[in-house]
């Protein structure tokens, strides 16, 4: 990974939006579309480039999901490029792609550095699964028809140019699983077109329909990072789950023949509301918020990229935090639980560190093994180096 990457990265929404960033989480995200013009076409091709897709291609064995083949013309049926091994024919990519055929790579992050440091980086700003869809579409052609997504996207144009058209929006904020399903939904009417060039950057809120096809005589390769957010619903659901186990009356059946005919259900609605009553009386935020944050940040994937190579080598002379998410928690229950560390892949204890230590190492800004003020600093050095969590410079 290069080191414009790196500080690119230092701040993903600046390198995307430019001034579009500011006020962006507040005043635009779930509510409007940005186009991002930079009047740079190398500005992003650090991530990525239309010949690391080729060789990509001509050198991975991509499986069943990992590559998919798609034309807004006609139909691809999956049997067109993919074995019954579940193996995808290379030959077949190929052939489909200079018909007219869209390749897209998802979930390239898994197998990307430069990919997966974006969405660790747009992960520790957001507080939002990320994941990469790469599009590469052929001159004069489009992948799909106007459609939605339950997720809002980030739209980064590597390559060429992509012309797109917004039209209403036919539902607000869908959830996760309400997926476009074609001719439920009129197109509606258009409202805004734009042309993606080289360098360009698009925010797209879910469920506004959307279509894009490529402008001009070269391929288009873009990259769309997908949001995939936690909401109210979630927090509101678990702190509803821990009023429900602890208190007896919502574990109390439904009154015997409730479901024959003529039950006086005046009878459940006067129950139902003083359980909904109970329900506001005791659900709390702090538990609800702490569960969703921790099952967040322990679902994160860390980057141990030099983790081998420095494992038996002596402490570097400098080290930094890499982008990710984390926290400490001080004490167990009874204040007899050491310092530990909630990190992306798991929980480490570090008994008897100072607390002040452990937030010097993760703070972002760079240290010497010695600016921790410990007597041996390796141990907490290569744990943390080991987790992902700091890398030397």
């Amino acid at each position: 990974m290069s080191s414009s990457l790196l500080g690119s990265l230092s701040d993903p929404l600046r390198w995307l939006l430019g001034d579009h960033a500011d006020g962006f989480l507040t005043e635009v995200y779930e509510r409007r579309p940005v186009v991002a013009r930079h009047d740079d076409p190398d500005r992003f091709r650090s991530l990525l480039s239309l010949s690391e897709i080729d060789r990509l291609v001509s050198e991975l064995d991509f499986q069943r999901g990992m590559l998919v083949m798609t034309d807004s013309s006609r139909t691809i049926a999956e049997s067109d490029y993919v074995a019954p091994s579940g193996a995808v024919d290379r030959g077949a990519v190929a052939s489909l792609y200079g018909s007219g055929a869209t390749l897209i790579l998802n979930q390239l992050q898994q197998s990307h550095s430069g990919m997966a440091a974006l969405c660790r980086s747009l992960e520790s700003v957001i507080s939002c699964h990320v994941q990469t869809n790469t599009y590469l579409t052929p001159p004069s052609s489009q992948g799909f028809r106007t459609h939605y997504d339950n997720h809002d996207v980030l739209v980064i144009q590597i390559e060429g140019e992509k012309a797109w058209r917004l039209h209403d929006q036919p539902i607000a904020i869908p959830y996760r699983g309400e997926g476009f399903q074609p001719g439920v939904y009129p197109v509606g009417e258009l409202s805004e077109t734009f042309v993606l060039r080289a360098g360009d950057c698009a925010y797209v809120p879910r469920g506004l329909m959307h279509d894009a096809a490529t402008s001009g005589d070269k391929p288009s390769l873009h990259i769309t990072c997908g949001l995939i957010v936690r909401t109210w619903a979630d927090v509101v659901l678990e702190a509803v789950s821990e009023v429900c186990v602890k208190d007896e009356a919502f574990r109390r059946s439904l009154p015997p023949g409730f479901a024959n005919p003529g039950y006086d259900r005046a009878a459940l609605g006067r129950e139902f509301q003083t359980l909904i009553q109970r329900l506001s009386d005791q659900a709390r935020l702090d538990h609800a918020l702490d569960f969703a944050i921790r099952e967040f940040v322990l679902s994160r994937e860390s980057d141990v990229s030099g983790a081998l190579l420095g494992a038996h080598e002596p402490l570097a002379a400098a080290y930094v935090a890499r982008p990710s998410i984390w926290r400490i928690e001080e004490d167990g229950p009874d204040g007899d639980r050491p310092l530990r560390l909630i990190a992306p892949g798991g929980e480490m204890d570090f008994p008897g560190l100072d607390r002040a230590a452990l937030e010097r190492a993760l703070s972002g800004a760079v240290f010497s093994p010695g600016d921790l003020g410990m007597a041996d600093p390796a141990p907490v050095i290569r744990r943390l180096v080991a987790a992902g969590l700091i890398g030397a410079t």
